[in-house]
């Protein structure tokens, strides 16, 4: 005798339950794709931290940093060596989408991975060093003006990349190409902030958490947040890019995928996790304490929130001369 459709699924829906009850992570790892620094390591290590403070992940987790083409090297890697391993979580950003939406993660697309989920966002920034010329975001987009090449600008990742996104946008804004403009690359966060402090570049299109400790430590100066309204805390006498003038906004959502072929028990586990992690008051407050914000979305609906953001910024790309 058959049995009715819904209790078939109800069954099989327990068994993944009670396979991920017996799941446990052998070794767990988190992958930063970046240089130690940035924003990918923070999600690493304080996720991790928090992790092992908890006891919500039975073995204690380590971050392991994986350089290269700003998730790229990583998001390989998992592909071809480590497609099936349910112990490894790897860290993400929107940057991480703006990039698989122009193809500079090879042939691999949004759909080669299981998304797992968020555990916090952040916004992006425009910094300069303390000593800098430019006192206002109106400032920086004259000079550009006059001569896109004048201007320095260095961040992680390559032309396209989401932190060479956020000028270009407010470029585009102020109806100058932005494929103009002089920027340099670096290998994440920490290397860019180091060249900005060191005089190297003139401004740093980074992010909020990125940038926080240098703030308060008065190396750096804000000329803009890239937030619907302006930040707590230490970001409150910033002013947005919108009270200046300019609509750009970029928020920069924080999260986790695993391997392609880890398999359901492992992604129940680590959804159950996440799920866990973001509604403990100890990580609400070491979250805020590193500057980012509540995004709680996990399993399912993230991995469609990444898949639709993924289609979104190839349409942006498009939009700024960088189709794929």
């Amino acid at each position: 005798m058959r049995l009715p459709i819904a209790i078939c699924g109800a069954i099989m829906l327990s068994a993944v339950a009670a396979q991920a009850q017996d799941f446990q992570p052998q070794n767990p790892e988190c992958i930063a794709p970046a240089a130690p620094g940035g924003g990918f390591d923070l999600t690493c290590r304080l996720t991790s931290r928090v992790l092992n403070e908890t006891g919500l992940v039975g073995p204690s987790i380590r971050t392991t940093n994986m350089p290269g083409g700003i998730g790229a090297v990583a998001y390989n890697n998992i592909q071809a060596q480590r497609a099936s391993d349910p112990n490894v979580i790897v860290a993400v950003s929107t940057g991480s989408w703006v990039n698989l939406a122009q193809g500079k993660f090879g042939r691999f697309s949004e759909s080669d991975v299981r998304w797992l989920g968020a555990i916090g966002a952040d916004y992006g920034v425009l910094a300069v060093r303390k000593d800098s010329r430019f006192k206002t975001l109106g400032e920086v987009v004259e000079a550009l003006k006059k001569d896109p090449t004048s201007v320095k600008v260095g961040a992680g990742g390559t032309v396209g990349s989401q932190d060479w996104m956020k000028p270009a946008l407010v470029l585009k804004a102020a109806g100058v190409d932005p494929r103009k403009m002089r920027y340099l690359a670096y290998e994440g966060g920490g290397e860019a902030i180091g060249a900005l402090i060191g005089g190297h570049i003139d401004l740093f299109p980074g992010d909020a958490s990125e940038v926080r400790g240098q703030l308060e430590a008065g190396e750096v100066r804000l000329l803009a947040t890239f937030s619907e309204k302006r930040l707590p805390g230490a970001f409150a006498q910033v002013p947005t890019a919108k009270e200046q003038g300019y609509d750009v906004q970029w928020p920069i959502v924080r999260g986790f995928y695993v391997p392609p072929k880890a398999s359901d028990a492992s992604y129940t586990y680590w959804t159950g996790v996440l799920s866990k992690l973001n509604a403990d008051p100890r990580w609400q407050k070491a979250r805020t304490e590193q500057g980012l914000f509540e995004f709680d979305m996990v399993g399912q609906p993230f991995d469609a929130f990444a898949r639709k953001r993924t289609a979104d910024f190839r349409a942006l790309a498009a939009e700024v001369g960088l189709a794929k």
